[in-house]
């Protein structure tokens, strides 16, 4: 990803579409793509617009410059230091966070460089990350007196509990290799296949139908959250809707005829 100016005259986030992949740049460069509360309500207004575009079928969640994203930013909290404006600030970042994960589409990091504190949060939150094998992460918050508590959340969803707690206090790195390992990023490729990579995930997606990936994220998140045996209440219930759908009449009629699906959506 070539980094882009970083000007007051240069849209903070970037929109780029192409076969049904929508890919959202963070395009603050020059603070390493630090969450601005400015950033985060553009990329709140971004991620709503295409929650409704149904010609979307998979978001691309990159960075601009060296950095993937470097988290918070420190100088705006200094400056506007009231307890108001801090709920504020996190209270939005979490309803980015809410909204990536109650899209239709699946919404995928593309870690190029370091992803720390809330960047690292982004990642976590993300349906899915591919990540480059120089990209490194952190929950660096710790170092300057600050436990990072909303990044916790999704830290602590997506590996163990230890793993994650170790993050947190210490604010130590981790390389991609042990992201990986610890469930945090799906792939890790050399940077230079980073773009390739992506792409090949993405098709993968946009090869299968909308409507069932719609619905089978929704799920899946839900069941989450749920006890053993609510699960198993509602994921039935689940796929017997999805089984009502015109896609998965299509689906099956063409897995017996040998032929490529045609996916409506419906």
């Amino acid at each position: 990803m070539n980094a882009v100016p970083d000007s007051s005259t240069e849209p903070m986030i970037l929109r780029a579409d192409a076969e049904g992949v929508a890919t959202l740049t963070l395009n603050r460069p020059g603070q390493f793509n630090a969450l601005s509360q400015a950033m985060l309500e553009a990329l709140l207004a971004e991620l709503q617009a295409i929650a409704a575009d149904k010609s979307v079928r998979v978001v691309v969640l990159a960075g601009a410059g060296k950095a993937f994203c470097a988290g918070h930013d420190l100088k705006e909290m200094r400056g506007n230091h009231t307890k108001a404006f801090m709920q504020a600030l996190f209270r939005l970042c979490g309803k980015v966070m809410m909204q990536i994960v109650g899209m239709p589409q699946p919404v995928v990091a593309r870690i190029h460089g370091i992803a720390t504190a809330a960047g690292c949060q982004l990642v976590s939150m993300c349906d899915l990350a591919v990540a480059s094998d120089v990209a490194r992460f952190a929950v660096s918050g710790i170092n300057v007196g600050l436990f990072c508590a909303t990044p916790s959340v999704g830290l602590s969803r997506n590996m163990g509990r230890k793993e994650a707690f170790e993050m947190l206090v210490t604010g130590d790195f981790i390389d991609a290799a042990e992201a990986k390992r610890r469930g945090l990023v799906n792939r890790v490729v050399p940077l230079e296949a980073l773009d390739d990579e992506v792409a090949r995930l993405t098709a993968s997606i946009c090869a299968k139908s909308p409507v069932a990936i719609a619905m089978g994220k929704q799920m899946f998140y839900s069941q989450l959250e749920m006890g053993l045996a609510a699960a198993y209440q509602q994921a039935p219930e689940v796929m017997a809707c999805n089984m009502m759908c015109e896609d998965a009449a299509e689906g099956i009629d063409a897995f017996m005829a040998k032929r490529k699906p045609v996916w409506t959506g419906k």
